[in-house]
Order: C-alpha cells, then sequence, then structure tokens
C-alpha cells in the first residue's frame, strides 16, 4: 500500500535526507498508525503537534489507507492550534523540565532563569520517563530515542551540543522569553530562593563577604547562600547575551 507524506519546518532535521522538505511516497502495510509511520522515519512522536490527513486533523492512532497524504507539523508558534489539533488533550508547553544525564550545564542555566529543572545526573531512561508522567514535566534531552517511547508525551530533542546555544533553542522553541524569572531558583538544587537577614547565616559567610554586601538569599532546600557579587553581575551579562547573538 501506498501514500504521500510529508513533513514541515524542523521535523525534517530527523528525517532521510532525500525525504526533507517535499512530498514523498511512503509504503506500509495494512493497519499501520500514522503515529508507526512517522516513528518509522526516525521523528519522535514528541515533536509533532498537527497531523493532516487529506486535510483533516487525526490522532495518533489513525490507520493509514490508500492514496492518504499526510502532512506532519511541529509546534506552532505563531498562533494557537489549540481548537484544531487533535494529538493531545492537554497543553504541550507545561513550563517544568527534567533534563537527561549529558544536560547538566543547561539544568543550571534554565535554573538561573526561573524555569523547575529537574536534573540528576545518575537517572536512567525509565526514571526520567516515570518522572516526567508524574511531574507533568517536559523532556529535554540529547538522545531522542527516549522521546519515542510511547509514555512520554511532552520532549523535545535539543540539536545543538553548546549549552548557551541550547538554552537560546529551548526559549525558542517553547517561547520562553517573556516568563523569566531571573535568580528566583538555586542553581545547585532548582529550590526556591528566597531573601535572608545576614543576621541568620552569619556562619555562612566571611567577614568580608559580609562587610561589602547587605543583602542575601538562601535557598530553601539546601541552604546554599547567595548575594549581589561578581558572579551576580557576570550572570546578568550573560542572559542580556542570550537575546543579542
Amino acid at each position: 500500500m501506498i501514500l504521500t507524506l510529508r513533513f514541515y519546518e524542523e521535523l525534517n532535521d530527523f528525517i532521510p535526507a532525500k525525504c526533507r522538505k517535499k512530498s514523498f511516497e511512503y509504503f506500509f502495510a495494512p493497519r499501520t498508525s500514522v503515529k508507526d509511520a512517522i516513528e518509522s522515519l526516525g521523528v519522535p512522536h514528541t515533536e509533532v503537534d498537527l497531523i493532516l490527513v487529506n486535510s483533516k486533523s487525526v490522532d495518533f492512532s489513525y490507520h493509514l489507507k490508500e492514496n492518504d497524504y499526510v502532512s506532519v507539523y511541529p509546534k506552532f508558534e505563531s498562533f494557537d492550534i489549540t481548537q484544531v489539533t487533535k494529538i493531545r488533550t492537554e497543553p504541550l508547553r507545561i513550563v517544568k523540565f527534567i533534563l537527561d544525564v549529558h544536560l547538566g550545564k543547561l539544568a543550571k542555566y534554565l535554573r538561573l532563569l526561573g524555569f523547575d529543572t529537574l536534573y540528576e545526573n545518575n537517572l536512567t531512561d525509565p526514571e526520567i520517563i516515570e518522572i516526567a508522567q508524574k511531574e507533568k514535566r517536559i523532556i529535554l534531552t540529547r538522545d531522542y530515542g527516549i522521546l519515542k517511547n510511547n509514555k512520554v508525551s511532552h520532549g523535545y530533542w535539543i540539536r545543538s551540543q553548546n549549552s548557551k546555544e541550547q538554552l537560546q533553542e529551548i526559549i525558542r522553541r517553547f517561547d520562553l522569553k517573556n516568563k523569566l524569572q531571573l535568580f528566583s531558583r538555586c542553581t545547585v538544587c532548582n529550590g526556591l530562593i528566597k531573601s535572608v537577614e545576614m543576621e541568620k547565616i552569619l556562619d555562612k559567610i566571611e567577614p568580608g563577604t559580609r562587610s561589602d554586601f547587605k543583602k542575601f538569599y538562601e535557598c530553601s532546600s539546601c541552604k546554599k547562600v547567595y548575594w549581589e557579587g561578581s558572579h551576580y553581575e557576570n550572570m546578568k551579562v550573560f542572559i542580556k547575551s542570550l537575546f543579542t547573538t
């Protein structure tokens, strides 16, 4: 059996070069679902936000038919397709993340910008999937094999290997520019940071720091202490650079 298939925009990153950015013929067996067809070409289902078959929206369970014309789209940034897409019953963008073991530096950057980001360097793929399901987190990964698991509904494969570019990629992909809450989370453990009186943390700071700074902050979870020193200023410069490069 045969049909015509086309992938749009960044979904072309996954498919064979000869099939990119154009319609192509796809041979399939009876009772093949559109999800199986999409993933057989290398595209994780989590990357897909809209499927049109003969111009009508379908979900992943749709069984392909002879001569179907299938169009597969990634996430839409410029307009809301909630009333059109049949794929998900809940919004894709729940801004809570869980990262795989290769993305430790990105985890710190996301926390710096105020995003709830779970990262442990010893989590297995099954553990990541279980936590993502339970806590409704978006999986971020450099290994898109995990995103093909049927239990995963929200996830994104990061293209770049550079941590700053990865952060810029996530900001663009999930439209986060106006959702930043800078310096509100601990970069070490993801806990929320709150203002604290110096007298309560004297045993955690050096005498020179006490005399040079008056405002201090403490992580509500691991109790790490922060203040607006040179590191803070460097981070402000770094954050500004995210939107100027």
